[in-house]
């Protein structure tokens, strides 16, 4: 149960849920409720998909480019921590959406690389390598499935959340989830350096 509440809310933060949902938010200004909520569902499944296959072969990936598991943890912490800092500082790239139909942004940029960005590939191609037994990979899975299955919630009900927290109130939270993914990265960036110097 540790290991399902931790990968939960680890996946939970890395996925920047609040400038995910800001970002929503953003490129359904025009759209009616039905479409904001259909929308929602379709990026939900994408970014379900995507993520149990970068999971699934991350080890695979590792195999082939004959990368070690500890040198991709620190690019994947770099990349998050560039994240982190672009989160907080307000600048993320939101993707530019212009005059498309909104059913057209479900995977581009909303599920990548708004929810799944490099920082996030990185993390989930880590993670799929050190699973060492079956039951931590199916606990992983159902943590990253229901991680992602709150963002969905949280995207289907978003004109309910703008009306009660506003725009700054995302804004700050936004700041706030930067903040704690900042402390992740370098905290992966680290687990990295120590197993690579073998200390």
């Amino acid at each position: 149960m540790d290991i399902f509440i931790a990968t939960f809310l680890k996946m939970f933060f890395i996925m920047t849920p609040f400038f995910v949902l800001s970002v929503f938010l953003t490129v359904t200004h025009d759209a009616t409720a039905k479409e904001k909520k259909a929308l929602a569902i379709k990026v939900t499944i994408s970014v379900v998909i995507m993520s149990l296959v970068l999971l699934f072969f991350g080890k695979h990936i590792f195999a082939v480019f004959g990368i070690t598991l500890d040198a991709f943890r620190i690019g994947a912490g770099a990349l998050l921590f560039l994240s982190a800092v672009e989160l907080i500082k307000g600048n993320k790239d939101t993707g530019k959406v212009g005059d498309k139909d909104i059913s057209q942004l479900a995977v581009v940029p909303l599920a990548i690389p708004v929810t799944i960005g490099p920082g996030t590939i990185g993390i989930l191609l880590v993670m799929g390598a050190t699973f060492d037994s079956t039951s931590s990979m199916i606990m992983g899975c159902l943590a990253l499935i229901s991680a992602v299955l709150v963002i969905g919630i949280m995207l289907y009900s978003s004109s309910i959340i703008e009306s009660i927290i506003g725009k700054q109130g995302l804004l700050v939270i936004s700041k706030i989830t930067g903040l704690f993914l900042s402390a992740l990265a370098a905290q992966i960036v680290f687990t990295g350096i120590k197993n690579f110097l073998g200390l």
